[in-house]
Order: structure tokens, then C-alpha cells, then sequence
């Protein structure tokens, strides 16, 4: 069952994808072509960040794998071994559900196998002896050689999928349908593939296949070059896509997701009555930023954290003569709401306007709005902490969300708002002692630790996605 229409209904189940062994194989010569400002050390994202997040997101979602348990899992015989989906000691949780497991499932099939393995060589431009070396792989190491890019024996036969960690970027699920991408860089185009064969053949998503959501390029879209390709080519991931209310679909124009693509994405969403409001965000196309989730995510019903860049406090303190200098205006914020059923469109002039409205009519919050800006709001960390995702949180449920530690002065921000702030690994063990419950947890930022995680460029929101979350 999959089914989301909100950003903060308690959480039931989600994908992701714990850091794989390709992320300790980009080199510094490609690293920005892999989308990484930097490269990272495996092993301390792995075993000392990551695992963490693994481990808070199982004590909520699936309990009876980790509570009472943590020794264990910890026990230098099997250290952390639990989060790597080709060892026998993995959780295998079918609530906190890693996409390379997944994928492992489908390739016991002889038949998937083959067609998959094609696509992947064809792709890669293998040759086909390397093609017969895959298909005599065990399907649970093949899956982990086509992510990795590397063999067995650990010799790299192609690239990397370094970003597949962001699991938000291979689909949505928007209320009981799931929006497949369409990535803008090639070295996300093989996390694609990988997403549609799980999709499309995994046993755990055979009821919902006919509600799975492709956006295609238009017809003869090979037959156009230059400047017209470019502006109709659709491009989309899933950092630029929330749904926030049950009839209310938020995108974003980005760098990496085309205005042609939203405007299909708004064509497809109201011919198919999967709701009837969409309110587009353009964003300058630039690295800082690259999603609308790098900007602002959602706390509570009447709480949100935003990028004060592109807040009404920003535009109230700009000179009064940027209002008449247009050039460069395609990197200013604009916002546009289309409604299906009036045939309308509404602007709203920044972002508290927008999430304001939301709070208010959408989700029919009884309190004020209230908003937590990046770095507290206070130069030059607002700007530093953004760009280590001070602004993309995950919501276990309402009021209880996961970010990262080095991001100080918002963690300041969140306390000034009433908010426990509490590293993760301190959490896990009041959950272990019984002093805290995730089902009793209220107002609460949880905070991993984040050195490596932070330089691969995407938070606790961009490390999942959500399949089914509770109505709110």
C-alpha cells in the first residue's frame, strides 16, 4: 500500500538507500561530474552518520528491529552490519525498505535478470562478455555491482551511482500514485533505470503499477537541437516535488527540473484528478540551491524552516530600486498557484506568503505560522547552513524531525521555538533506556552527526522517500 498527501502525517514507510561502497570510489578528477562537491571517507559516513539515521528511522517505523537490540548490532563479530543489504545480518525491514534490497528481489528472476542486465550494459556500453559476467552474478551481488559500479572483486567495470543515497529523487508518491523521474545530469540517469524496473516488477508494488506516473518527452523531441531542445526537454526529480495537502501539489523550477516538465507534471495531475491545485516555485537554477527541499521543508501543520534568501524579510530589506531592475530576473523567486477548479492562477509575492496559506487553508492550522529561518537568520550562517541542509528535514511525524548537527544556529533557532534538540545517539539511548518513546515524542529536531553527509550536498529529506504516511 503506498499512499502520502501530506509532508508531516506520521510516517509508516519509506525507501532509501544506505551509503554503498561507489561512494568510496569517486575521485577528485570526477567528482563534480558525480555531482559531489568533494569527495567523502565510506566508512565514516557509513558507520558513525548514516547508521544512525538508519537506526532512528527503524525505532519509528519498525521497532522490533532495533529496540533491545543495539549491542548486538553493534558487536564488533557483525559491526553494523545491518545496513548493507547484501549481508545476511541486514534488517531486510519491508517498513524502512532500502532500494538495492529491492532491487536484489527482482533479480532472482531469470527473466527480469536478463532484461535488466541488457538495459544496464546498454547503457554503460559494456561489452558482452562483461554482459555474461554479470548474469552469472548472485542476484543480491549483482544488484550491489550495478549501483557500485564495481565488481565483486572490487574492480570498477563503470561509474558510480554516488547520489542514489537520495532516494526523494528517484520518484514521489503523491496520494495514492507514484511520479517516476526524469534526471537532469547523466550521472543520475542509471538511479532511473534502477527505479522503474523496482516499480514496475517488484511483488511489493503490483497493486499500485497502474498508478505509477512517467513524464515523457514530447513526440519528435529527437528531431529538435539548440535553444527549442533545450526548452523542451523535461527534466524532474523528486527534491523539486512535495505534496503538502491532500489537493495541493507544490513544484518547483529548478536546476535540475524544467519548466516545460511542470507544466506537463500540471497537465498530467489535473487530467487524472490526483488533485486540483499546484503551485509552481521558481528558484534560480544554481547549484546553492538545486531543489525546492534545499530551501524550505515543512515542521508542523504551522511551522516550517525556510532559507531566509527567499523570505518576505529578505525582500522588505533589498534596496527599493531592485523592484525596477529586471535583468537577471530569472533568478529571482516566483511563485504561481493553478487551480483546476475555477480555471485560475494566483501569484504570491514570497515564500511565508505561500506556506502561510497553506498552513492556513489547506491544512486548517488553528495557530499562528510560524517559520524557523536557516542559521537563525543571522549573516553570514543563514547562508553557510544552508548549504548544509539546515532547511532539509525529514518529519517522522508532526512536530518531530531529523536534520543535521553541524547546523548550529538553526538547532538555536529550533530551541527558541520550544523544540528539544537531541543528537541521535542520545535519543536512542533514552528510546533503549525507556525514558523517551518515538510514539510520546513531541516538538523534537534530531540531529545526526553530519562531517561526511553534509559534503555529498542533501539532507534527511533528500535520503528518502516516503511511500505512506498517515493522514493528518
Amino acid at each position: 500500500m503506498i499512499h502520502v498527501n501530506s509532508e508531516i502525517g506520521t510516517l509508516r514507510r519509506l525507501i532509501i538507500h544506505s551509503p554503498d561502497s561507489g561512494l568510496g570510489k569517486v575521485v577528485p578528477s570526477k567528482a563534480q561530474d558525480w555531482l559531489f562537491e568533494d569527495i567523502v571517507h565510506l566508512q565514516t559516513m557509513r558507520r558513525e552518520e548514516y547508521d544512525y539515521y538508519v537506526k532512528i528511522l527503524l525505532y519509528f517505523l519498525d521497532p522490533d528491529k532495533v529496540r533491545g537490540k543495539l549491542a548486538e548490532i553493534d558487536h564488533p563479530d557483525h559491526h553494523r552490519r545491518f545496513y548493507k543489504p547484501e549481508d545476511p545480518h541486514f534488517h531486510a525491514s519491508d517498513k524502512v525498505m532500502d532500494i538495492e534490497y529491492l532491487l536484489g528481489d527482482i533479480l532472482t528472476d531469470t527473466g527480469i535478470r536478463r532484461e535488466i542486465v541488457a538495459s544496464i550494459a546498454a547503457l554503460e556500453r559494456c561489452s558482452f562478455t562483461l554482459q555474461n559476467e554479470l548474469l552469472r552474478l548472485e542476484p543480491r551481488l549483482l544488484a550491489k555491482t550495478i549501483i557500485s559500479g564495481a565488481l565483486p572483486n572490487e574492480k570498477m567495470i563503470f561509474a558510480p551511482v554516488p547520489n542514489f543515497i537520495f532516494t526523494r529523487d528517484i520518484g514521489i508518491t503523491i496520494n495514492n500514485y507514484i511520479l517516476l523521474n526524469r534526471p537532469a545530469k547523466e550521472a543520475r540517469r542509471r538511479e532511473s533505470f534502477i527505479a522503474r524496473y523496482v516499480f514496475y516488477y517488484h511483488p511489493a508494488f503490483e497493486s499500485i503499477r497502474q498508478n505509477i506516473i512517467e513524464i515523457p518527452d514530447d513526440e519528435q523531441f529527437f528531431l529538435l537541437d539548440g535553444t527549442e531542445r533545450e526548452n523542451r526537454q523535461v527534466t524532474l526529480e523528486g527534491g523539486d516535488i512535495m505534496i503538502v495537502a491532500p489537493n495541493h501539489l507544490l513544484v518547483g523550477i529548478s536546476e535540475r527540473t524544467s519548466a516545460h516538465a511542470v507544466n506537463k507534471i500540471i497537465q498530467t495531475m489535473f487530467n487524472r484528478d490526483v488533485l486540483d491545485k499546484v503551485t509552481v516555485i521558481r528558484i534560480p537554477a544554481k547549484r546553492d540551491f538545486m531543489h525546492i527541499d534545499t530551501v524550505f521543508t515543512q515542521v508542523k501543520r504551522n511551522m516550517w524552516v525556510l532559507y531566509g534568501k527567499f523570505s518576505k524579510r529578505n525582500l522588505e530589506e533589498k534596496d527599493l530600486l531592485d523592484k525596477f531592475y529586471k535583468k537577471g530576473d530569472e533568478n529571482k523567486l516566483k511563485i504561481i498557484q493553478f487551480v483546476k477548479k475555477n480555471n485560475q492562477f494566483y501569484e504570491f509575492d514570497n515564500m511565508e506568503d505561500l506556506l502561510d496559506d497553506i498552513s492556513k487553508n489547506d491544512l486548517h492550522a488553528t495557530e499562528p505560522t510560524q517559520f524557523i529561518y536557516s542559521g537563525d537568520y543571522e549573516f553570514p550562517y543563514s547562508l553557510r547552513e544552508q548549504w548544509t541542509d539546515s532547511c532539509n528535514l525529514l518529519a517522522l511525524k508532526e512536530g518531530v524531525v531529523i536534520g543535521y548537527d553541524r547546523n548550529d544556529k538553526t538547532a538555536e533557532a529550533f530551541a527558541k521555538h520550544g523544540f528539544r534538540v537531541i543528537k541521535a545517539a542520545d535519543l536512542l539511548q533514552k528510546f533503549e533506556s525507556g525514558e523517551l518513546s518515538p510514539q510520546t515524542l513531541t516538538n523534537t529536531l534530531i540531529v545526526l552527526p553530519s562531517a561526511e553527509l553534509s559534503r555529498a550536498r542533501g539532507g534527511s529529506h533528500c535520503m528518502s522517500m516516503p511511500l505512506l504516511r498517515d493522514s493528518i
